[in-house]
């Protein structure tokens, strides 16, 4: 029986291998469900009302997705092993680094939110680099996803940030895969597409720079502010759960708004209200210091201590302050 079992878990690699009917196959591919993930994470009613099935019908197969997938109740003894797995990806400075409890982690999503010129896009872009470096040098050997909302993206810096590594440019930039999305429903369609991708392409990290953009400027106004929280809110679950479904690092970027309502400290605020700061794992302010400097702050964070790390940005990227 045990036997029986593992060989049937082995065979179920795709969605081919569930033992559904051809049509109901094909209608669910037609419907954008082409993996397991996609159908694993899939809303159980919208699944069935898209693809037109009863809903214990999408129960079923949702069900038996999660199953080989191994997306079940653990132990927390199982759920500690399972994040001895975590990978991290160096920023390219030690100091952010220990910030961040050893880089940018897989299974999360990580958030620098900031003003204008505060390094965020820089730090993506430097990720996207990083995370091609072997594991031992502070990479994850796979390659990069790059969602760009505001047109910030820069293939010249790129290929500086690769040359101080001493990797080939060409190299580096085939393996950053870029997406321009022009409206908010776009880059949560981009996002969708990206769970067939990313098993597909080796993607270990994916960026949206930055998240909240088209979102702000479709739904301005208070009268709009519940249906973009709303939306926002699908859209982040939806990277949520595909940095815990792939085992990937999701890095989002966000601008700050300023709050006259705050008389001491800091009188700004990400952009996204409440919904966004429940919803990343791990949320870092960027605020400019002296000359090429950069203050990162941990906001929020689950595991990691309020602390502070100062780091440069330099023609080659980002790095520690030389003592």
């Amino acid at each position: 029986m045990g036997d029986a079992g593992r060989t049937e878990e082995k065979l179920i690699r795709s969605i081919d291998d569930l033992g559904l009917s051809p049509t109901l196959l094909k209608k669910l591919k037609e419907a954008g469900y082409k993996t397991l993930e996609s159908v694993a994470v899939a809303n159980i009613n919208e699944l069935a009302s898209v693809v037109g099935i009863p809903t214990p019908t999408a129960q079923r197969i949702v069900s038996k997705a999660r199953e080989a997938l191994g997306l079940k109740f653990k132990t927390a003894l199982e759920l500690k092993q399972e994040w001895t797995n975590i990978g991290r990806i160096t920023t390219g400075s030690k100091r952010l680094d220990e910030l961040l409890g050893g880089g940018v982690e897989t299974k999360t999503i990580t958030e620098f939110y900031g003003e204008y010129g505060t390094g965020k896009t820089q730090i993506c872009m430097q990720l996207s680099v990083n995370v091609q470096l072997p594991r031992e040098k502070g990479g994850l050997g796979g390659r990069a996803l790059f969602i760009d909302t505001e047109g910030t993206f820069r293939w010249e810096r790129v290929e500086v940030m690769a040359k101080s590594f001493g990797l080939d440019p060409d190299k580096v930039m085939e393996n950053i895969i870029w997406a321009r999305a022009i409206s908010s429903d776009h880059q949560m369609a981009i996002v969708e597409e990206a769970m067939e991708l990313i098993p597909k392409e080796d993607i270990k990290l994916l960026v949206v720079d930055s998240v909240t953009g088209h979102f702000r400027a479709e739904y301005p106004g208070r009268e709009n502010l519940a249906v973009r929280q709303q939306k926002l809110n699908r859209h982040l679950h939806q990277l949520s759960r595909i940095a815990d479904v792939y085992n990937i690092a999701v890095v989002v970027t966000n601008q700050v708004m300023a709050r006259p309502d705050i008389f001491y400290g800091d009188p700004t605020t990400a952009v996204g209200g409440h919904v966004l700061a429940h919803a990343p794992g791990v949320r870092i302010q960027l605020r400019r210091g002296r000359s090429n400097r950069r203050i990162a702050r941990v906001v929020d964070a689950p595991h990691l201590p309020e602390s502070e790390a100062v780091f440069i940005i330099t023609e080659e990227g980002i790095r520690d302050i030389e003592e």
